[in-house]
């Protein structure tokens, strides 16, 4: 049976309504996409580092809970937990400060059983991340070599604009990795100061990925495929009570999408048909808009979408 493979971090986001906290859950950015996919019962393994704390603890034990393997997330002595604050404002969209004091980003993990079609999930400041970049990069090596599709989620914050330059060769080598490439607007704010999907794409994107998804809260959503194929999908008209974690759980709906529709690596290679492509595009919106509904960063449990 597929399976899918999350790397990332792990932090606990404290919610914000009107400057008071009104929660207190586990995330990161592929953290809630994996949650959400094995929420939908999709097998799903993460590889991360948690503080050595209660916080941590509890991290790991959701995992679990959830139906994650977390054999590959470890503690490290003296780890704290990362945490960021996740201020929501009128529209319930949110602005995050983030606190971590990891003394040491090491990322030991033993590689996953990976199988053809496969699929493994990366994306975020983890990924370009200078400090881990040899484990990274061991990964998405071990994962091509055994035939899994590479999926990338830009997820390039604000907090880290100073590093862009700094991080910019490993940005660029992801591109290069990945078989499908999704950032949002912010995203590519930050990294080029451009909010023209077709811009981002043609400039900045294609010559390194052909298949790229660019979404932008309640506008469409864009998609460009290979031989010049596009198309833009209206966004599912929700009622919101928080934005956190949209984005990875369009990510957690996409991936259950190319699973539930046997949707191989050779095909993504040789190019999907225009029904598929809205197929995937669909579970990923339908994800994205449940997790909409509710404070949490993923879909309820037994959610299934209609698509």
């Amino acid at each position: 049976m597929r399976k899918v493979i999350g790397i990332g971090e792990t932090v606990l986001d404290i919610i914000f309504k009107k400057e008071q906290p009104i929660g207190a859950y586990p995330g990161g950015s592929t953290f809630n996409a994996i949650i959400s996919m094995a929420r939908a019962g999709v097998p799903a393994s993460f590889i991360s580092e948690a503080g050595q704390d209660r916080i941590g603890q509890n991290i790991i034990q959701f995992l679990k809970d959830n139906g994650v393997d977390a054999s590959n997330v470890n503690v490290y002595p003296g780890a704290k937990s990362p945490v960021s604050l996740a201020f929501l404002d009128e529209n319930n969209d949110a602005e995050y400060i983030f606190y971590k004091d990891h003394p040491h980003d090491q990322l030991d993990f033993v590689y996953p059983d990976i199988q053809p079609d496969d699929i493994v999930l990366f994306g975020s400041f983890y990924a370009v991340n200078p400090v881990i970049r040899p484990q990274i990069v061991g990964l998405l090596d071990y994962a091509r070599a055994h035939g899994a599709i590479i999926y990338y989620d830009v997820n390039y914050r604000s907090s880290h604009k100073n590093d862009v330059m700094k991080i910019t060769p490993n940005y660029l080598e992801n591109l290069e990795y990945a078989d499908i490439v999704r950032g949002s607007r912010e995203d590519f704010d930050v990294l080029y100061k451009l909010d023209d999907p077709d811009k981002v794409y043609q400039a900045e994107i294609s010559f390194y990925c052909k298949k790229f998804i660019y979404t932008s809260g309640a506008k469409p959503v864009h998609l460009y495929a290979d031989n010049g194929f596009r198309k833009s999908y209206p966004v599912i008209n929700t009622e919101t009570v928080s934005t956190i974690g949209a984005g990875d759980n369009f990510n957690a709906g996409f991936i259950y999408g190319l699973m539930k529709y046997g949707i191989t690596r050779e095909e993504i290679k040789n190019g999907l048909t225009e029904e598929q492509w809205d197929h995937v595009i669909a579970c990923g919106q339908q994800f994205s808009a449940e997790a909409c509904k509710s404070i949490y960063n993923y879909i309820p449990k037994g959610y299934k979408p209609e698509a």
